[in-house]
């Protein structure tokens, strides 16, 4: 047998270093956690051929004393815990104590400190773990790291790291959830000479996703916002329409630390079902602030992956305030014409233009004070459709305040400017407009947050005006200053599943006696199966019992059928039972419901009535989520009039 004997230090650290130090982006991770631990509010990152060859990071922090200096190499020397019992309560984002020792170990080191109040500074130098000077100079206040040629001493390291454009990447995208998670900081990342990304540290977290995620995703977020019993969350979910293939605009903090966590996930994915498609995933940004004492941080080396003891509470907490944030809102997806040409910038006022992020100067938006008062009655072509006597006198109030615009609603007719009668203040706001010369408009992000105008509600109906039916599929509806298409296949679909589900969570499921009772012939793994989740079947309304043998026999079936093929649909249960795990049981019957409701559904291509079109936009009123098919696809699209002019080209 071999000697055992005992590994030197520096074998040690190089040990040590491979589980903290994996890539350039772990160093960066690493110092800039320390930098925010040092009350930094400005971090610069800048790195050069991936973090390879530099990483500078500087930080005006707190800075380190001169004689504290050399301690902070030390493997296990930290300011972050005392004793054990501190693992337990940590509020910072560093405590290991590893990350200098380790960093030090494979590469060549520099370090430039000055402490608050100091006249001068301190710069050591530290090359594989080894010490190679200390010295005083003059420093600004703060820290700066420069670590050089990372992996120098390990070449085996070096060789599987990835190309300088890859690495560089991972560090971007780590610099991207830093600035998320810390608002009030600001952070700067420069690549190879060019600055990638800025962040003002002005608190504002919607300007930060405005820069990094751009206009698209900005515009299409939901703030979120809720106290829970012994958590709170905030932040920001995307609206359905801007979904991904994969989890990566899924970004989640826990006391400001960015981790990756399945129970989170699930969380937020279930919170998102019935809203969008299978397969797809939703953008994210919430900070989740809990007590230290209920989340286990000390479980992975990188600190990315966290233990909770109140999961199930986070979990229920998180799905509620997603789903609810989604309900309250109207979702429907707008459509903008597509393949337009792009056109030189012109220095003009451009409609719902996006503003820079951080820009100064506010200039409110003249929209409403501009737009025109009303359309005039003669302007519609078709009669609006009647909804009954007591909704045509509301139609007939409606008519009358569509004429002089939403804002003279609730005033006398006597009193309501006419529509051809420009106000003064929007004749000389117009006069003025036509003096000025043209310009780039600037605006803040909450000009293009428009306010919202709700289709499917009670209100609304009276002035919704159904134009026709297209290709025997689409309902078209025209409502205030928009036009709308309902996909009939896909509303009637959700219409049945929500009732469906309604009746499976009220447990009001009915049956159906049938006679004679259907005999089914089931393999010895299918009468497991229906043995096993029978209960949940019978929730659904079928009575199967044994009738000798492997003969079942269905004596009654869901009363709710739709005409479908009970022994067709309890047959594909069964066999879709034998690829679930039981916990997964309630999801699989609501996506057989789903199943159920898509065939029952009427299809595209049948030609609907105008009665049953508006009893349909009715039944749609009454869902939690109207917007989306069972399978998440979209029932209703939308399109302005703004933007079916420019199509026109009646507004160039």
């Amino acid at each position: 047998m071999p000697k055992i004997e005992l590994l030197d230090e520096q074998t040690i650290d190089k040990i040590a270093a491979g589980e903290v130090v994996e890539r350039p982006s772990s160093v960066v991770k690493e110092l800039v956690e320390n930098a925010i631990d040092a009350k930094a509010t400005a971090v610069t990152v800048e790195i050069r051929d991936g973090g390879t060859t530099l990483i500078r990071i500087t930080d005006n922090g707190c800075g380190i004393e001169a004689e504290q200096i050399p301690v902070a190499f030390y493997r296990h020397s930290t300011s972050k815990i005392r004793k054990v019992e501190d693992l337990a309560t940590i509020s910072s984002l560093g405590f290991r104590g590893e990350a200098l020792s380790s960093i030090a170990s494979v590469s060549e080191v520099e370090l430039i400190t000055k402490t608050m109040g100091s006249l001068t500074g301190s710069r050591y130098q530290i090359e594989g773990g080894k010490e190679i000077s200390l010295e005083e100079v003059g420093a600004p206040e703060g820290t700066t790291f420069l670590v050089k040629n990372l992996f120098y001493n390990t070449p085996a390291r070096r060789k599987f790291l990835k190309s300088p454009q890859t690495e560089a990447g991972y560090i971007s995208d780590m610099m991207e959830k830093i600035a998320l998670s810390h608002p009030y900081i600001s952070f700067k990342f420069i690549n190879n000479g060019q600055i990638r990304l800025h962040t003002s540290g002005n608190s504002q977290v919607k300007d930060i996703i405005y820069h990094i995620y751009g206009r698209d995703i900005a515009a299409n977020l939901l703030e979120v916002e809720g106290e829970f019993d012994g958590f709170s969350v905030s932040g920001f979910i995307g609206k359905p329409v801007i979904s991904r293939g994969n989890r990566n605009f899924e970004s989640y903090f826990i006391n400001g630390r960015y981790i990756r966590s399945s129970l989170i996930a699930k969380a937020i994915e279930d919170g998102y079902r019935g809203f969008m498609m299978q397969h797809k995933y939703p953008f994210t940004v919430l900070a989740v602030s809990l007590n230290g004492k209920l989340v286990d941080v000390n479980v992975h080396p990188n600190k990315m992956e966290l233990r909770f003891s109140n999961g199930e509470e986070l979990y229920r907490g998180l799905v509620y305030l997603i789903q609810n944030a989604l309900r309250q809102r109207e979702l429907i997806t707008d459509v903008a014409p597509g393949g337009e040409k792009k056109e030189a910038a012109k220095p003009v006022c451009k409609k719902n233009a996006v503003p820079e992020p951080f820009e100064k100067e506010r200039i409110s938006r003249m929209k409403e004070e501009t737009a025109p008062a009303g359309r005039p009655k003669d302007a519609v072509l078709r009669e609006p459709i009647r909804y009954g006597a007591a909704q045509e006198k509301a139609f007939g109030g409606a008519e009358a305040a569509r004429e002089t615009g939403n804002r003279t609603a609730d005033v006398p007719k006597t009193q309501r400017p006419s529509a051809d009668t420009p106000k003064p203040e929007i004749k000389e706001r117009k006069q003025s407009l036509a003096e000025m010369p043209e310009q780039p408009r600037q605006q803040t992000l909450a000009d293009y947050t428009a306010p919202e105008t709700r289709l499917l509600s009670e209100e609304a109906r009276p002035e919704q005006r159904i134009i026709g039916q297209l290709f025997d599929t689409y309902w078209l509806v025209e409502y205030e200053d928009r036009f709308y298409m309902i996909d009939q296949h896909a509303a009637h679909e959700k219409i049945l599943f929500e009732r469906t589900m309604k009746q499976y969570r009220e447990k009001e499921f009915t049956s159906q006696m049938i006679s004679p009772p259907i005999v089914l012939s089931l393999t010895m793994q299918e009468e497991t199966l229906l043995k096993k989740y029978q209960e949940e079947l019978e929730k659904l309304g079928f009575s199967i019992d044994s009738f000798g043998g492997k003969e079942y026999a269905v004596s009654a079936v869901p009363a709710n059928l739709y005409g479908l093929n009970a022994q067709e649909l309890l047959m594909e249960l069964i066999d879709s039972l034998g690829t679930v795990s039981e916990k997964d049981t309630p999801d699989l019957v609501a996506e057989k419901i789903a199943s159920m409701s898509c065939k029952a559904a009427v299809k595209g291509n049948n030609r609907l009535s105008r009665a049953e079109a508006e009893q349909m936009i009715a039944d749609l009123l009454k869902l939690e989520n109207p917007y989306f098919c069972p399978h998440g696809r979209p029932v209703i699209i939308s399109m302005t009039k703004y933007e079916i002019e420019k199509k026109f080209k009646r507004i160039v």
